[in-house]
């Protein structure tokens, strides 16, 4: 395919790259030209044009003659960048969703119609998460007969003497403001930020680690796919601590604005200089998937855990890359080798066909991402109706 990335940032130039690898024709687009080159880097074959994601023609010009249009920017262009691909008669895949108009329904879907007229698709929220925990969630509901509750689980942690951004400065300051969604007894709700602390224990070598509500994008969508009672998504790691830190201290919001509290992405050279002077010593990404539901008329709970290369590991493959960029980068090539081209319409991860959700999670295990799941009978409730 010819494959045209908008946003040739941390994870947007990873990608390029790995579209490259897999035979694809492919270029890249960013209103900064030069501070793209840097995270592509030096010897990189990828092209790069000029493009702003605020500006529908722009995006055009440089996306022309494109198979798919891969957005890789900052999810609050979506819509006019969903409208340049409709506009090309390509295919589109992003990995987040803004939620700015509809707070509970992803903007992505609006579009499913046009798609369809189009005789085009468009994949939305094609990343790890969302996009590897929808997957999770939707082979949950394969094993189980019904389903009772989903709880998502993430932990990101950096070791730096000072604050990294791990991906897009810009998505997290979005994210920490946002209220967190949450899918309460059947409806829709916003959670307290920085709400509802719990411990959740996360595979070795991270341990047990408070987590908190997040503002993910898997609660808007997951609940209309899958019948269910309750939906919620926390996040742990020193990364969420100092957000909340900040948080109670007054010094996040949208008034204050982000530029004095996150620092820029790092590129690869730079995350290359930190670690030789020994500023950033490691990173870890994980993430949980836990459905609780019924089968066989018995109480079953299915957990999946997907553990990703530290920054350490991913440093000795030669790579100079955030663990969160690196597996988002991944997971959006996966995405991509498997793109149902042949369905039209606008779909989250756990409504795309089953054999290509299968393929997916097969080529994950690939990637040097480990995943196990394990199901765990539960206790069914007494016949009074008291637990």
């Amino acid at each position: 395919m010819r494959i045209f990335v908008l946003g040739a940032g941390a994870t947007g130039s990873l990608l390029a790259h790995l579209l490259a690898r897999q035979g694809h024709d492919v270029w890249c687009g960013d209103r900064d030209i030069d501070r793209a080159h840097r995270f592509l880097g030096k010897q990189s074959g990828v092209p790069v044009f000029p493009a702003n994601a605020r500006n529908l023609w722009s995006i055009v010009r440089a996306a022309r003659s494109a198979h798919l249009v891969v957005n890789a920017g900052p999810a609050v262009y979506n819509r006019i960048v969903l409208r340049a691909a409709l506009r090309l008669r390509a295919h589109y895949m992003d990995m987040a969703s803004h939620l700015g108009s509809y707070p509970f329904k992803a903007e992505q879907v609006s579009f499913h119609r046009r798609f369809v007229a189009h005789r085009r698709t468009a994949v939305f929220n094609a990343g790890v998460a969302p996009g590897l925990t929808n997957l999770l969630v939707a082979r949950s509901a394969e094993l189980l007969d019904s389903i009772e509750s989903v709880r998502i689980r993430l932990y990101e942690s950096s070791e730096s003497d000072d604050p990294i951004s791990q991906w897009s400065g810009e998505e997290i300051f979005n994210e920490a403001v946002a209220r967190p969604r949450i899918y309460r007894h059947g409806s829709f709700a916003f959670g307290p930020r920085f709400g509802e602390r719990e411990k959740f224990r996360f595979p070795a070598p991270i341990g047990e680690v408070p987590v908190f509500l997040a503002a993910q994008d898997e609660v808007v969508t997951l609940p209309r796919s899958f019948s269910m009672h309750d939906m919620d998504e926390k996040i742990g790691g020193n990364e969420i601590d100092r957000l909340r830190r900040w948080y109670r201290q007054g010094k996040l919001s949208k008034s204050r604005g982000m530029a004095s509290r996150f620092p820029k992405t790092p590129t690869p050279r730079r995350v290359a200089k930190l670690i030789r002077a020994g500023l950033l010593q490691n990173a870890r990404f994980a993430a949980a998937v836990v459905v609780s539901g019924a089968r066989d008329d018995q109480p079953l709970q299915v957990r999946w855990d997907a553990t990703f290369p530290s920054l350490y590991q991913i440093r000795l493959r030669g790579l100079y890359s955030t663990p969160v960029a690196w597996a988002t980068a991944q997971l959006a090539a996966t995405f991509v080798k498997h793109f149902p081209r042949e369905d039209p319409g606008a779909f989250p991860p756990e409504l795309l066909p089953a054999e290509t959700r299968k393929a997916i999670l097969r080529d994950v295990r690939s990637r040097d991402i480990q995943m196990t799941v394990r199901e765990t009978p539960l206790q069914k409730p007494d016949d009074d109706g008291e637990d």
